[in-house]
């Protein structure tokens, strides 16, 4: 196998081994599953079922339920039973946390179990230890001794396993010999997995899920990588843990998820959003779609046999600054109203810069783009100084702060001292014309199926020429559907950015620029290359959960969604709360029944507080350390 997938430039699926999950295939030459998760109390079996049977009406696959003590394992059998009664014969999967005994329970009964290997046998004190090579090889025993009995259960009954590692609850143990690195995330899985093969038992799915989308492919990646060297091919589940709600945890997750497809990784996929669970399967099947329609397509670019960065740790492709554009800058959004008849000063206002008569000034948003495509049109106002305006080469308009913008076939025509922006397919071989154009930024254009694949292509033949010039992501998707749009752009830019390719993006699509400009900077604060807004890392919910998670969320985010550049970790339960929060400035994690524990980070600063006081005690704790801002009223 090249690298971590079989190829760069196509996507070709990895071949991975067929586990049976009940009488659904993983893996092998089966389709990309879809699952999801109840939100439930499991011991409420009524509404479990219910849940369940809306959740695989909308298209889900593999039905996961929590099962945090062996009451609840057992009463998965009353949940199996009712759906078979309904009509219902899907694999159920009992979710594993801290209980090997619940698993036990659990796997004599469900088609499979999730463990997560950083609290299966361990208990998270935040400690450090100073392993010598003897004291960790006894670890192992010990845990070869608690996992043992699990994996002689599940072969005894025919039940597969996923060995599902969280980046939020890595244990002391990983931690301390691995420190907190997608590396140690592999190794997690890697002890379990390395038990399960000396114990000949081979039904086994795994996954590497973090809210971190960086964190999240590039243990992914080396996940296929160190299996590759031990002769291994277990199929994988992919996931985005706690992306959130609404738009902003659709996008999280296509970047994440939609990178690791395009490379062919990934055999059963969940969209965890903080939302009804069946609200999560439409998104997921519109990431499996982009790969089932290109099935007998192939990419005829030929394929990358060297790669010129790393793609298990992410460093940005070196570039000159050109204007604002390139080099250390974070990534520009170009906002696009050349087809307009005519452009007035409310135009702007969907791009974030809103016009005051009365006080004849302009409030730039958070959101506000950095440069504007006019075209031909002509502008009878002054914009602000920050907005950058690009127009057609052909368009005469010549005014500070006005840029040309030169089209496929014009490059001979462009003056070497001017600034200038230069529009090319990903196809065009142009790489000598463009080494020569010190001041260029270069557009990089694509309307192509394998779009994602050329475009990659293209930044790695800049790499090994040397070629320093900014470049700008742009694509279009004219005639889909919102939803649509929003997936398939935040899989085609995001994952460029995810590997430091992209000093800009410019999408397309409609007429509804406000939303078109609210997704771009979506997708630069999901693949965490510009932070412009508050970020929720939010739970999906599961029976867990201690509080209502989309009725806080939402208060939470009425009360804050105007912090610019603030991370916000809103969690059910302690499972993967502190973890999970990691880069998170702030933390609201349910610890008991109507209560609620704040964090500073990592460090729990309030403990216990009530239900009912605890979104203002954020606030507060927010307040306290200078990172409030009052919300703009203008």
């Amino acid at each position: 196998m090249k690298f971590y997938c079989k190829s760069l430039t196509d996507t070709q699926r990895l071949e991975t081994r067929e586990v049976m999950v009940g009488n659904i295939g993983v893996g092998g030459n089966n389709p990309v599953r879809v699952q999801s998760m109840t939100t439930t109390d499991t011991m409420d079996t009524e509404m479990t079922i219910a849940q369940s049977m809306r959740m695989i009406d909308a298209g889900c696959e593999i039905v996961r339920i929590t099962a945090p003590s062996i009451k609840e394992a057992e009463n998965l059998r009353h949940i199996r039973d009712g759906l078979i009664d309904n009509g219902y014969d899907v694999p159920i999967v009992a979710d594993i946390h801290f209980t090997p005994n619940a698993a036990m329970a659990a796997a004599r009964i469900v088609d499979k179990v999730r463990i997560n290997p950083g609290n299966y046998a361990d208990r998270k004190k935040f400690e450090t230890h100073d392993y010598s090579d003897a004291s960790y090889l006894a670890e192992l025993e010990r845990l070869r001794e608690q996992f043992v009995p699990l994996v002689s259960i599940c072969k005894e009954n025919g039940t597969a396993m996923r060995i599902g590692t969280n980046h939020g609850s890595l244990s002391d143990r990983i931690l301390s010999r691995y420190g907190d690195t997608p590396l140690g995330m592999v190794e997690s899985a890697m002890e379990f997995l390395r038990i399960a093969e000396d114990e000949s038992y081979h039904d086994i799915i795994l996954s590497m899920k973090a809210s971190n989308t960086h964190v999240m492919v590039q243990a992914y990646r080396l996940l296929v990588s160190k299996m590759s060297t031990e002769g291994m091919n277990y199929p994988l589940h992919l996931g985005v843990t706690e992306a959130g709600e609404a738009e902003d945890g659709r996008i999280k997750s296509a970047v994440g998820i939609g990178t690791l497809l395009e490379d062919g990784l990934g055999d059963t996929i969940r969209v965890s959003l903080t939302e009804e669970p069946e609200r999560e399967i439409p998104v997921a099947q519109m990431l499996i779609k982009r790969y089932d329609s290109r099935r007998d397509t192939k990419n005829k670019a030929g394929d990358i046999d060297t790669l010129p960065y790393d793609p298990f740790f992410y460093v940005r492709r070196r570039s000159d600054q050109i204007l604002t554009i390139g080099s250390e800058q974070v990534p520009r959004v170009i906002g696009d109203l050349s087809r307009s008849s005519s452009i007035k000063y409310e135009d702007l206002g969907q791009f974030g810069y809103l016009y005051s008569p009365n006080s004849d000034k302009w409030h730039v948003a958070d959101l506000a783009i950095d440069f504007l495509y006019i075209g031909s049109n002509s502008l009878d106002f002054d914009v602000p100084g920050a907005l950058g305006i690009i127009k057609d080469h052909s368009n005469t308009e010549l005014k500070v702060g006005y840029y040309s913008l030169y089209d496929s076939g014009q490059i001979d025509q462009i003056d070497p001292n001017e600034i200038s922006f230069y529009l090319c397919k990903d196809t065009d071989r142009i790489f000598d014309q463009i080494r020569s154009l010190k001041n260029c930024i270069v557009i990089l254009e694509s309307d192509q199926d394998h779009g994602f694949h050329q475009q990659r292509r293209f930044f790695v033949e800049l790499i090994d020429q040397g070629i320093p010039n900014p470049v700008v992501v742009k694509r279009s998707y004219e005639g889909l559907p919102k939803e649509e749009f929003l997936i398939n752009a935040a899989v085609d830019v995001g994952g460029l950015q995810l590997d430091g390719m992209g000093d800009g993006v410019w999408l397309g699509s409609g007429d509804d620029h406000s939303f078109v400009n609210q997704t771009a900077f979506g997708i630069l604060q999901a693949s965490r290359t510009r932070i412009s807004k508050t970020e929720y890392i939010s739970c999906p919910s599961c029976g867990r959960t201690l509080f209502d998670l989309q009725e806080t969320t939402a208060r939470i985010r009425e009360r804050t969604d105007h912090l610019k550049g603030i991370k916000i970790g809103i969690m059910g339960c302690i499972v993967n709360g502190p973890g999970e929060m990691a880069d998170a400035d702030y933390g609201y994690v349910g610890t008991g029944p109507g209560m609620i524990s704040l964090y500073k980070g990592q460090e729990v600063v309030e403990k216990n507080i009530a239900e009912s006081n605890a979104v203002d005690e954020l606030i507060q704790l927010i307040r306290s350390n200078g990172d409030w801002a009052e919300p703009c009223n203008d």
